[in-house]
């Protein structure tokens, strides 16, 4: 089947996934299940100190991500533009299916959705669909290896692609995303994932070009 490219300049396309893939991959392992990441239970006879709330490591994180094998969230993202005067709101839903299907589905303002199947990204809005061989767009294709490592738990297929930072501790934790790459740089600066163990809770995606979004998620799951 012919291919049809999304009718826009390179930069135009590579601006575009970058952000909308970006969201969709760090999103994803909200909708994990629960998972035990440290021990809870003390025994009868021995009781454990108090102490300040241990610092998670990289290891300890991708672990915990890895557990998830298909997710469901629904989100509200508030994008920051230079070219609008008041941030632009969106919302819709996140859908993961392991091993390589990723799903954006926005509902308000405008239905639009963005699917990544292998190695394939099709795009559907405004009443056209366009499939795009990330083979054609080799940083675009980086950054969905990137997702697939986090989605993994693969920390070091992850630093290959990012410099990855991590802060705060099992109920409050925080890691930064920065690409290594010249070309993933142009297009997104950093990638800041907020969470509370196996959940997270808010992705800050912040562009080379001083634009940025927060997302704030919701699992599906949780509400029934």
């Amino acid at each position: 089947m012919t291919q049809r490219l999304f009718p826009a300049c390179p930069r135009t396309i590579r601006g575009f996934l970058a952000a909308a893939l970006a969201t969709v991959a760090v999103a994803i392992p909200f909708a994990a299940p629960a998972v035990a990441v440290a021990a809870t239970a003390t025994t009868a006879t021995t009781a454990a100190p108090p102490s300040a709330p241990s610092t998670w490591t990289l290891d300890r994180l991708m672990s915990t991500l890895a557990q998830n094998h298909a997710g469901h969230a629904t989100f509200v993202e508030t994008k920051y533009l230079s070219i609008a005067s008041e941030p632009v709101e969106s919302s819709g839903e996140l859908v993961f299916v392991a091993p390589d299907h990723l799903e954006k589905r926005t509902v308000s303002p405008k239905p639009e959705d963005l699917v990544v199947d292998g190695d394939h990204v099709t795009i559907a809005r405004n009443g056209h669909r366009y499939t795009i061989a990330l083979a054609q767009y080799p940083e675009v294709a980086g950054f969905i290896e990137s997702i697939r490592a986090t989605l993994a738990g693969n920390r070091y297929a992850l630093e290959q692609l990012y410099h990855v930072a991590i802060a705060g501790h099992g109920d409050d934790w925080t890691m930064t995303l920065t690409p290594l790459d010249s070309r993933m740089l142009k297009v997104i600066s950093t990638i800041t994932l907020d969470g509370t163990r196996d959940r997270l809770n808010t992705v800050t995606i912040r562009q080379a070009d001083g634009d940025h979004s927060v997302m704030r998620l919701q699992d599906v799951s949780a509400n029934g």
